[in-house]
């Protein structure tokens, strides 16, 4: 039961969401021998206030 978690930024539609899980799991099952049925993906959204680099909170980067 493999599982893969992503974490991202907030802010993707539904239909980013469903074309994201559906390449993660043809990845796995191309590249690690994973069987559909069997593998999770879980994607867990963190608000950009919630979320720093280089110090910096993902709300105050110009790059966001």
């Amino acid at each position: 039961m493999p599982v893969v978690t992503v974490q991202l930024w907030e802010g993707r539609t539904v239909e980013q969401k469903r074309a994201l899980v559906k390449a993660i799991t043809d990845a796995m099952v191309e590249h690690a021998g994973a069987k559909p049925e069997g593998l999770h993906v879980i994607l867990q959204e963190i608000p950009r206030e919630n979320w720093g680099r280089a110090g910096v909170l993902g709300v105050d980067r110009a790059d966001a």
